[in-house]
């Protein structure tokens, strides 16, 4: 199989580079500078066993690949407000032998939230879901670092509508070999809805800051909640907290010197969007859905896209003033 790493950024990349480093053939798609930074000095990868580089094939787009193989893999690990257009583009490339990839080929979608299955499901006839764990961060072109040990991430993994095949643990077991943990489940995801709960806090995090602060804590414990009672009223189910700490302990331990999360990432690097749509925003859309009001969530994800849209610098908002804004929604409520 061939692994073709769609979104080659803190997630994407390293899932790639550590597949190749297991002698798995992967392909980098990028855009902008990182993709040029990529193809001139390599992917500039460090984790837990310490840097290297990673020279493999880095494509803007499937045209650059002269057309798919009938064994290559989809990885998508765009953010999800990027998901559309890429699996737009990449379902429709023709695949040896006939078909489009949309067609042929299976498509797994490694992104926080719960809508990337959705909308895979409506293009892709083959589409698996991967509830990732796995801290990392991308901060500058060409560069990734991810330092859990001793597995680099889990990645629960499986057919988004339900199920499990013979596909999904030949990819397990091509992971496990890269050193992540990869379980092959017949839920995932019910696993992606608790994971959906425990990045209620990025836009927490974007907003503020990486550093701990029990007000912090405290609004992310009122968003969590309102979102566990949205996904009750919805009949969602959800991996319990027991089950994921019994999935990661002893095995991702992650270093104090991490940087901030993928929402804190997104406003470092100035990309102008920001995934709380997709996140806080789930939450707003079950809860408007099933009567449950959100104003913390609405909050958060107001907040995040303000910062994204205007350039805001992460962490330059305090937790006071984010406080005060969710509290002003509530009393609307």
């Amino acid at each position: 199989m061939r692994y073709i790493i769609i979104g080659a950024g803190a997630i994407g990349a390293t899932i790639g580079g550590r597949l190749a480093e297991a002698g798995s053939e992967v392909v980098l798609v990028a855009r902008g500078a990182h993709a040029a930074a990529l193809a001139a000095d390599g992917l500039r990868l460090t984790t837990a066993d310490g840097p290297r580089v990673h020279r493999l094939p880095v494509v803007t787009g499937p045209a650059e690949l002269g057309g798919l193989r009938p064994d290559d893999v989809l990885l998508l690990a765009v953010k999800t407000q990027d998901a559309i257009a890429a699996l737009d583009t990449w379902g429709a490339a023709e695949v040896a032998g006939g078909g489009t990839a949309a067609q042929r080929l299976p498509v797994l979608c490694a992104q926080n939230g719960v809508e990337s299955e959705r909308l895979a499901l409506r293009r892709f006839a083959r589409v698996y879901g991967v509830c990732v764990w796995l801290p990392a961060t991308f901060t500058e072109p060409g560069a990734v670092s991810a330092l859990c040990a001793p597995l680099t991430g889990i990645l629960h993994l499986g057919l988004a509508a339900g199920g499990a095949d013979a596909r999904a643990r030949r990819i397990s077991a091509d992971l496990e070999r890269a050193g992540f943990g990869a379980p092959v489940v017949t839920d995932v995801m019910r696993w992606k809805y608790a994971k959906l709960l425990g990045n209620l806090g990025n836009a927490v995090q974007a907003a503020t800051g990486p550093e701990p602060d029990p007000a912090k804590a405290a609004l992310v414990l009122r968003a969590r909640r309102e979102g566990r009672e949205a996904l009750l009223a919805a009949g969602i189910p959800y991996a319990s907290d027991a089950e994921e700490a019994e999935a990661r302990d002893g095995k991702v331990r992650q270093p104090d010197a991490v940087r901030g999360g993928s929402s804190w990432q997104s406003l470092y690097r100035g990309t102008g969007t920001i995934e709380a749509d997709y996140l806080n925003g789930e939450v707003c859309l079950l809860g408007r859905l099933h009567g449950v009001p959100t104003p913390v969530n609405e909050t958060l994800r107001h907040a995040a896209n303000i910062f994204a849209r205007e350039g805001l610098p992460p962490g330059s908002m305090s937790i006071a003033d984010l406080t005060a804004l969710a509290d002003e929604a509530a009393a609307r409520t």
